[in-house]
């Protein structure tokens, strides 16, 4: 049962009426559109025209759009809906994740660097702002999976760490804060990914706990979450075996579905265990962890029927809006179980108090709040407090071009990653930066054509750094480092010879491809606040403060060895 005056809705009689009211004024091709939530790739009118060929949806998930898109889009789905549409966008890291002039205050695994709750609480502040600035409701964020697996290719810097109470600190924070702007906050990837080292998007993952464990640590987690009134939940394709069989003891393990597909988890878990009383979503269905399990044209009604509301992105929208109507035509979701996950929807769409908005958004106003100075600033303070010296050779820092002039340069560096955030090119604007500073920078480039000497090395260069970007993007199963040609021509081959540093501003595990780099630095983002707070600190002008959230040395004794 939808308990609507309690949380996370809080409804009055007036809000409840319009629920009634809309949900009984809806056909059935209607309620079943409710149901889908699409992924707008440019926003254009024609783009939404092409949508509404096929069905009336309950939402949109934006792209990154310019702000003028986004805006412009926003005002266009308010004049063609008859019901007021959710907005969702992927607010993980700032305003970046729905406009591209957006501010990234960074990482969440920066964030958690920080050890300041109050960091989590601006971020979810800033998401908040800039995307209700841009027209959006609904926050695909935080991600409150635990980062327990180092080789996880998929959570990594965007978690807040493997430690359970910051998770469970920063989560609560960030939904609270979203929140009170007046967006609905959506706590990810139920039931907990970052035990598995596979990523669902390419096979359906498991969360290996007991159920003990897993109430202690991802279940902890969780239900603070809800106890702060989280609106959302997705479900990703992710199984939970222990739990699965201990709330249905006659299941098979054959028989053990994802999240996204089990009423075990969705309904005796996460609701009856849980208490959540939101909106459930599942993740986006156009993952492999989804597709894989059974046939698409069942799993599609099938996670209407076992407790989601809401059904996220389509392999082909035409297609799956067939699969889900003929679900509702053979009682593969009854008319209860139909008309429940709409009234959840139109719930969740009242308790935003879409139901009352009569104005368009103001683009103008917009781009005074997407980028502003407060925010660029907060981007600031977060990247000072969570840059980490996770181990330091003695008296190679603080750099200054007196004693050290001339710098081998190691650039390394991943292509164009699915994260709207993360930039190529960032190596060399760093290495830009350390010009500026008055050093002569070489770039390291592998020779085929004759054997270094090491002297080459030792007696032209009085330092060596590594800069890493190798961050997770689609279709990449590992975040490790793959060395050049030939033989590892860029490896750390004279550590023992010329002082070395190794900067990381991605992936926070290099030390187990860079076990004996004797001073190494995590900085978890890639931004312009960024490398700004870096150089002062490499040049003495801003300490070291962030603390690490995962165990960077990846359990190896020879990692901590200087």
């Amino acid at each position: 049962m939808i308990e609507m005056k309690q949380k996370p809705f809080y409804l009055k009689e007036k809000d409840i009426a319009w629920v009634d009211k809309t949900l009984a004024g809806l056909s059935l091709e209607e309620k079943v559109g409710q149901l889908f939530v699409v992924c707008l790739r440019d926003g254009s009118e024609e783009e939404l025209d092409d949508v509404s060929m096929v069905l009336k949806p309950g939402g949109v998930i934006y792209g990154v759009f310019s702000a003028e898109a986004a805006v412009g889009c926003t005002n266009l789905l308010r004049d063609k809906s008859k019901v007021p549409m959710l907005i969702a966008a992927d607010l993980e890291k700032g305003g970046s994740g729905i406009v591209q002039e957006g501010t990234i205050l960074g990482s969440p695994m920066e964030v958690a660097a920080t050890c300041d709750v109050e960091m989590a609480g601006k971020l979810g502040r800033l998401c908040g702002r800039e995307g209700l600035a841009a027209g959006a409701n609904w926050a695909f964020a935080p991600i409150i999976d635990i980062d327990y697996n180092f080789r996880n290719p998929n959570t990594n810097v965007r978690t807040f760490g493997s430690d359970v109470n910051r998770v469970k600190n920063m989560g609560e924070a960030y939904v609270k804060a979203v929140q009170e702007c007046g967006m609905a906050a959506c706590i990810k990837h139920f039931p907990g990914d970052g035990r598995d080292e596979r990523d669902q998007h390419f096979v359906s993952s498991v969360n290996d706990l007991t159920c003990e464990e897993w109430d202690k640590t991802y279940g902890a987690v969780y239900r603070a979450c809800i106890d702060a009134g989280a609106m959302t939940v997705t479900v990703g394709h992710i199984l939970q075996p222990e739990y699965a069989k201990k709330l249905n003891t006659s299941l098979k393990d054959e028989e053990i579905l994802p999240a996204s597909l089990s009423h075990e988890l969705m309904q005796l878990l996460l609701r009856d265990k849980l208490g959540f009383n939101g909106v459930i979503t599942t993740d986006a269905t156009t993952m492999a962890g989804y597709t894989i399990p059974m046939k698409r044209s069942l799993a599609v009604p099938t996670s209407i029927a076992a407790g989601a509301d809401i059904f996220l992105f389509s392999k082909n929208l035409k297609e799956d809006y067939k699969f889900m109507w003929e679900g509702v035509k053979k009682g593969i979701i009854s008319p209860e179980r139909l008309d429940e996950a709409v009234a959840r929807i139109l719930a969740l769409k009242a308790a935003l108090g879409l139901h009352k908005i009569k104005s368009d958004v103001s683009l103008e106003e917009a781009k005074t709040i997407i980028g502003c100075r407060e925010h660029v600033k907060w981007a600031g303070e977060c990247a000072d407090k969570a840059i980490t010296l996770v181990k330091e050779e003695k008296g190679v820092l603080p750099l200054s071009v007196e004693k050290i002039k001339r710098i081998l340069y190691y650039s390394i560096e991943s292509g164009p990653s699915f994260d709207y955030s993360v930039k190529a090119g960032v190596s060399a604007a760093f290495r830009e930066i350390l010009i500026k500073e008055g050093f002569e920078v070489t770039e390291f480039k592998p020779s085929e054509e004759r054997e270094e000497r090491t002297a080459d090395v030792t007696e032209e260069y009085d330092l060596i750094i590594y800069f890493a970007n190798i961050n997770t993007k689609s279709n990449r199963t590992t975040v490790r480092i793959e060395w050049a040609q030939p033989m590892g021509a860029n490896c750390p081959h004279y550590i023992a010879s010329v002082p070395t540093i190794f900067i990381s501003v991605e992936n926070p595990y290099h030390l187990l491809d860079v076990p004996r780099i004797r001073t190494f630095i995590n900085c978890y983002n890639s931004n312009d606040e960024v490398l700004a707070a870096l150089i002062d600190k490499l040049m003495g002008r801003s300490s070291f403060k962030g603390i690490s959230p995962v165990d960077v040395f990846c359990g190896r004794w020879d990692t901590k060895l200087q």
